[in-house]
């Protein structure tokens, strides 16, 4: 492996406008010696790279990851940058800022295609294509860890046994389709524990979503009948379904059974409302993905539909970036490698252009998806008349974006006008605090720029100093840490981590501890502001903003600028108050006993049991403590040692 700065992967990196200005800072004139060194640092790696497939990492003086790039022969590809001089302007200025390479051989191509996409994202470099979307896609989940299976909403790592049908494009597509899919078969949603705690019928019985198995109004042979058709359903096998739902409700109805008729009946149109709500006819598709591209202006969009046994789960619209000075082809390609790093590949992948490397990716694809992949562009029928659709959303949601990020620049241009600030604001960092008369004390702060929000920058800060209702010192402290951190950090100010506007939920007394906070640090230079409620508290639209200086404004209560501010301001303080509510959860739910080192759940659990409370634990002889199921001598003389230090 070549050579890298110890420390690589945890070093604190930039934000996304610095490593941006840095990818298009010029390499000619008096850059040129930079150019060469770059060049020299590729030229020794090159000498030590085996003839094998790979991924190649280039970084900066500081660490921080430039590209990230894949090879089917890692010392041939990595040797054409040394001919700097062939090199495109952005590739030349990606030369000029390298400072040491990691090398990592792989056993293929394709699994070099899939490590790239793994890094490329756990980097984000500023040369290569990202894929910019934070948001995980929500699953369906048949749970079959249980002789009552349930079926729920699932986002993340899929650790838990069961049938997993997405993506969807939107929670709001699964929580619909779960609603009516509870109508049509009637399958539990709720918890283990509540289930196990009942002794009537929940409320979701009552409204027809729900067969009871809790309390036995249904058998498990039933249920699992119900699940069946359930798997089946969303299986793409729905017409099967239906016609059993309509020949049972036919033999109700025949045998005068017009109450289980009317449930059946009820059911059917839960299965017709399902089908009627795909906006996307792809009849004669089972399971596929849709991908079309437009570009405007050098902005990229692309449209995704997603089809799932035979129905439509919903589209969503991507808008990668970094995509300067490369075909569309390349962008398509870097953009599905990114997007099938955690999504499960449907085993069709339909896209509207030819792709330079479309066998690679299907290769790569395959033991994620299960069986052989393929990767082909439609001419004909209804394939065709699907991506004609998705070029279209493509063309619509970039028009979209575009006419809202200009309407985004102007509210910012006006913000920066009403605020007095030297420039438009790139990076604005929100703050606000959250307690119960001082107790569980949490600083919040969100971060926000030119695209929105920026979650993976959002912070939280346990107050440690000033456990009281101090709101003032509770700020300081927040402002001293922060800011303390990044002079510690960053004092040259060059990785974008320095905000351009610190926005303060709060008034004249939280405006002037941060002020003095940042003061005492020797910063004076962060502009910084209060929004605070008006002289008629909690009315809307009547916020006063605070200036380091004490003076005061107000906006017209239909301003986009006031609207602007009071969506970040509303952000900190529900990003706060969530913080909070999950650290009290924490600490009610927290025992005496989890400070005993070496004692787990399972056998906390158990001398609770068999104690009743953590006082009769402590209060416990050594001899009882044995006596408790799954507590050795061993473990019964830890505990009692722990209360009784000098016994």
């Amino acid at each position: 492996m070549a050579r890298t700065p110890a420390g690589t992967p945890d070093h604190p990196k930039g934000t996304e406008r610095f490593r941006e200005d840095r990818a298009t800072s010029t390499v000619r004139g008096t850059d040129q010696p930079d150019l060469v060194a770059g060049a020299e640092v590729i030229r020794d790696t090159v000498r030590t790279l085996p003839v094998k497939p790979g991924v190649y990492r280039m970084q900066d003086a500081r660490g921080d990851v430039l590209y990230v790039g894949k090879a089917r022969a890692l010392k041939n590809r990595v040797a054409n940058y040394v001919q700097w001089e062939r090199l495109p302007g952005r590739l030349q200025r990606m030369v000029s800022q390298t400072r040491s390479m990691t090398i990592v051989t792989t056993n293929s191509e394709a699994e070099a295609l899939l490590l790239e996409a793994q890094l490329i994202k756990r980097f984000r470099p500023p040369y290569n294509v990202l894929l910019r979307d934070d948001k995980s896609f929500p699953f369906i989940l048949l749970r079959s860890d249980h002789e009552f299976p349930r079926i729920v909403k699932h986002r993340g790592a899929r650790r838990s046994k069961g049938d997993y049908y997405g993506p969807f494009a939107s929670a709001g597509s699964v929580n619909t389709t779960i609603n009516a899919l509870q109508k049509l078969f009637l399958l539990r949603s709720c918890t283990d524990s509540f289930f196990a705690r009942r002794d009537r019928p929940c409320l979701l019985y009552q409204i027809k979503r729900c067969s009871a198995p809790c309390v036995g109004r249904i058998d498990e042979a039933g249920y699992k009948e119900l699940v069946s058709e359930a798997k089946d359903f969303l299986g793409g096998r729905s017409s099967a379904v239906q016609r059993k739902i309509e020949s049972q409700m036919a033999e109700a109805a025949q045998a005068l059974d017009f109450e289980r008729a009317a449930m059946l009946r009820d059911r059917l149109r839960a299965a017709t409302f399902i089908q009627g709500s795909q906006a996307i006819n792809a009849e004669g598709l089972d399971n596929a993905d849709i991908f079309a591209m437009a570009s405007h202006g050098g902005q990229i969009g692309v449209q995704a539909f997603f089809i799932r046994g035979g129905q439509n789960w919903g589209h969503r619209a991507f808008f990668p970036t970094h995509t300067e000075g490369l075909s569309e082809e390349e962008v398509m390609q870097s953009f599905l490698a990114q997007f099938y790093e955690e999504v499960p590949p449907a085993r069709t992948i339909l896209v509207d252009r030819e792709l330079p490397e479309a066998e690679l990716l299907a290769e790569a694809f395959r033991p994620a998806a299960g069986g052989k992949v393929e990767i082909s562009v439609p001419q004909r029928g209804t394939r065709r008349r699907l991506m004609m659709q998705a070029t279209r959303n493509a063309v619509e949601a970039l028009e979209r974006r575009a006419a809202e990020r200009g309407t985004q620049a102007k509210v910012l241009r006006e913000l920066a006008d009403f605020l007095e600030l030297p420039d438009v604001p790139k990076r604005i960092e929100i703050y606000d605090n959250s307690h119960i008369s001082g107790t569980q004390a949490l600083g919040a702060m969100v971060v926000a720029g030119p695209e929105g929000f920026v979650n993976n920058q959002y912070r939280k800060f346990n107050i440690k100093s000033a456990q009281t209702d101090d709101d003032y010192a509770m700020m300081r402290e927040v402002m001293t840490r922060r800011f303390g951190r990044v002079q510690e950090e960053d004092p040259e100010r060059l990785g974008g981590t320095w905000p351009d506007l610190v926005l303060i939920d709060g008034g004249k007394g939280q405006m002037s501890s941060v002020r003095d906070a940042l003061e005492e640090l020797g910063i004076e230079d962060v502009p910084l502001i209060a929004i605070a409620k008006g002289p008629h508290h909690g009315r809307e639209g009547r916020e006063v903003f605070h200036f380091p200086d004490g003076r005061e404004k107000m906006l017209p209560t239909n301003s986009p600028v006031l609207f602007h501010l009071q969506r970040l301001r509303d952000e900190v303080h529900r990003f706060a108050i969530g913080a909070h509510r999950a650290k009290r959860s924490r600490a009610i739910s927290a025992s005496p006993l989890d400070e005993i080192p070496g004692i787990g759940p399972a056998r906390k659990r158990a001398l609770l049991l068999h104690f009743g409370t953590a006082g009769k634990v402590r209060a416990a002889s050594f001899e009882d403590l044995q006596r408790a199921p799954g507590v050795s001598e061993a473990v019964a003389r830890t505990i009692y040692d722990f209360y009784h230090p000098s016994g």
